[in-house]
């Protein structure tokens, strides 16, 4: 299945360096194909841009059009890890796999530790004492009411 022609093009590419990011929707061609795994696409980006770590890809929101052979997807490539783990979304670090490209081989592992960032595991009364919490209070105070249980 790997073996058959991918053909990727990027439009509307910008480059914000306000976010040190280079952000461009991806259209994916894989005709006679399910779809293209996300990690064969950050080797073909990381290639195709010649970027240094491909930790530093981040692609997304990826939808395949009816009738299969074409799917589109945003991307974003950060200038470095440390703007990205700045800058994404904390689920998205989380998610993240780290990827090793090595000459058409990527590997990846899988589990919550392995991203860029660890998942903080609350418990559902944890959750739900800190929203009683919150609700005694109005305004900017609501924030610390959650924290100040754990001053007491």
């Amino acid at each position: 299945m790997a073996d058959k022609a991918v053909t990727i093009r990027t439009r509307k590419f910008m480059t914000n360096r306000l976010l040190s990011r280079k952000q461009f929707i991806i259209d994916v061609l894989h005709p006679g194909r399910a779809n293209v795994s996300k990690a064969e696409l950050k080797e073909k980006l990381s290639s195709l841009y010649e970027v240094k770590d491909p930790n530093a890809i981040f692609v997304f929101k990826f939808r395949t059009h009816f009738g299969g052979g074409k799917s589109t997807g945003f991307g974003l490539i950060y200038d470095s890890v440390e703007s990205a783990k700045k800058y994404e979304p904390k689920y998205r670090l989380i998610r993240k796999f780290k990827c090793i490209c090595d000459s058409r081989v990527a590997s990846i592992s899988l589990g919550k530790t392995n991203g860029l960032a660890t998942k903080v595991e609350k418990s559902r009364k944890q959750l739900k004492e800190r929203k009683n919490r919150s609700k005694k209070v109005r305004g900017v105070k609501k924030t610390k009411a959650g924290d100040a249980a754990k001053k007491k």
